[in-house]
């Protein structure tokens, strides 16, 4: 969306067999469009993030579990294993020149850590995370405590 919103004309295609979906911006050009295309992606899973936090609703359903979980799951690997990499959010933008690869770091890991921390102190999200169960096992948390 922020691609076309931009003027430009973004397409689908594979790189190293992963699928990639490519801005149509000309990053040597447009710094500033191909900045805003690469942080749109880790910015709207933020926002949304923080909305089903902030928005007074009922909490915990599997789906609002799935959708932070997946939110969460893929800040954490642009942050960490797809940090680096020819299609990389994170390394395009910084090579935009408009953060470096530690301030978006910083940036979107320090609120996923936000988030996190967050999850973990609401009763409606018991058990979101894994924990240590009987006989040494670990119970995946799928269990809901009522507040």
């Amino acid at each position: 969306m922020t691609s076309i919103a931009l003027g430009a004309h973004p397409s689908f295609g594979f790189n190293d067999g992963r699928p990639t979906i490519y801005s149509g911006i000309i990053g040597d050009v447009d710094h500033h469009d191909q900045f805003l295309f690469s942080a749109a992606g880790l910015t709207v899973q933020t926002v949304l993030d923080e909305a089903i936090l902030d928005i007074p609703h009922s909490r915990g359903s599997a789906f609002e579990r799935g959708v932070l979980a997946g939110g969460l799951g893929t800040t954490i690997f642009y942050l960490t294993i797809g940090r680096t990499g020819s299609v990389s959010d994170i390394e395009l933008m910084a090579a935009m020149h408009g953060m470096t690869k530690t301030q978006s770091t910083l940036l979107f890991g320090g609120i996923s850590a936000l988030q996190i921390w967050r999850i973990h102190r609401d009763g409606h999200y018991a058990n979101f995370f894994t924990r240590p169960g009987r006989n040494g096992r670990f119970d995946v948390g799928v269990e809901v405590k009522p507040n």
